[in-house]
């Protein structure tokens, strides 16, 4: 979980080592926090209604992956491990060479979450006489019965046409590391997440959110490892707005920033709630609007500490009791506790979900994201199966 990181505390710190930039207008500093809490917004909102048509798909080979209890109990120490592996690999070998592999992984995955992203939009504007082929990426190891698909990517021309967009956007991401290319890989990976990755019911919710608001407590009060993670990793982990754009326009560089896991985790969280608004059947969804504002809410009030106080604020320390607390004080006020802490996901929308076998990684970095791209798509016209990797 990357912080929410005020530009200004970048500025003080260069002034003090003469290498200063110029402080951005009231109006600049709003208009960047605005732009990242409407940012943070698109892939929660549009990420949970998908993910209740990809619970819903009837080819269980094609379900997303869940997470149980036992996967968010060790969330927060995995993520941990792995946040401190990256700091002390920054510490002992060369940024510029780690960058470079980043950037060629994450060129890959990005290619593929933003042509994911876009397959729904992209095939109700192609006409209906586009040509349509089928094509297979098959890559296996071994012989006999031995042999272990490695790769097996199924596709047509329209997935064809999205690669191609999204091919272009990761060469000029990869060209100009520009802070727009940075975003839209951003935006897809967060909306992949929160569509993809499921939690099985509200009480491993609960573990998850209260495991990680901890974690992002004491990795961005106790130590400086995830600021200078955040600041070192030049990937698309998170979503940076500048401050300055009014003066500079799109060559700005005094930027804001918003971790990319400030926004999956508390988004799979109101996904769930979405679902069970549906499993209840009452024509409403109340559970997935009370969290929804409540997201609005805690980040707002994040922003709001950070510039008053001018320095890097763990998201999830106001995100997580927002999230949870206006939820469950409705349920409350509605009786319906006992319906929400009973609902499994898995049994109304989710009978053949397969257990999350590799758990993905958060740590400052979207590799929860990236493995969520590994997984099958809801999508019952192409399966992609890709051997999960480790950063």
């Amino acid at each position: 979980m990357a912080e929410l990181e005020p530009a200004a505390l970048q500025n003080e710190t260069e002034a003090a080592n003469g290498t200063g930039k110029l402080g951005s207008s009231p109006e600049g500093a709003a208009l960047a926090y605005g732009s990242l809490l409407a940012m943070a917004l698109l892939p929660i909102f549009f990420g949970a209604l998908r993910s209740v048509s990809c619970a819903r798909g009837k080819n269980s080979s094609d379900m997303p992956e869940t997470i149980t209890s036992r996967d968010a109990a060790r969330f927060p120490i995995i993520a941990s491990c792995t946040l401190f592996g990256l700091y002390i690999f920054f510490k002992i070998f060369s940024q510029e060479y780690i960058n470079l592999l980043l950037s060629m992984y994450f060129f890959i995955l990005g290619v593929l979450a933003l042509a994911h992203t876009i397959s729904p939009a992209m095939n109700r504007l192609l006409p209906e006489n586009f040509p349509s082929r089928q094509y297979q990426l098959l890559f296996t190891q071994g012989s006999g019965e031995s042999k272990e698909e490695i790769l097996n990517y199924e596709f047509d021309t329209r997935d064809l046409v999205c690669l191609v967009i999204s091919g272009v956007v990761g060469v000029w991401y990869l060209l100009k590391k520009h802070w727009i290319a940075n975003n839209l890989f951003g935006l897809a990976f967060a909306l992949n997440g929160v569509e993809l990755l499921h939690l099985n019911n509200v009480s491993t919710g609960c573990i998850l959110l209260g495991g990680l608001f901890v974690y992002d407590i004491f990795w961005v009060f106790g130590t400086n490892v995830m600021v200078t993670v955040a600041k070192s990793f030049e990937a698309p982990i998170k979503l940076v707005f500048p401050q300055d754009l009014l003066e500079k326009g799109l060559e700005a560089n005094n930027f804001a920033m918003l971790g990319l896991g400030d926004i999956v985790i508390p988004g799979i969280f109101i996904a769930l709630l979405l679902r069970f608004d549906i499993s209840l059947k009452k024509n409403s969804h109340t559970y997935f609007y009370t969290s929804f504002v409540a997201y609005v809410f805690g980040l707002a009030l994040t922003i709001f500490v950070m510039h008053t106080f001018k320095h890097a604020q763990p998201a999830l320390l106001y995100l997580v009791p927002a999230c949870i607390g206006f939820p469950l004080l409705v349920a409350l006020v509605k009786g319906e506790v006992t319906e929400m802490f009973s609902y499994e996901s898995s049994a109304e929308l989710l009978p053949h979900t397969p257990r999350l076998s590799h758990f993905p990684v958060v740590s400052g970095s979207p590799a929860s994201l990236a493995e969520s791209m590994q997984q099958k798509p809801c999508s019952p016209r192409r399966r992609r199966q890709l051997n999960p990797s480790s950063m």
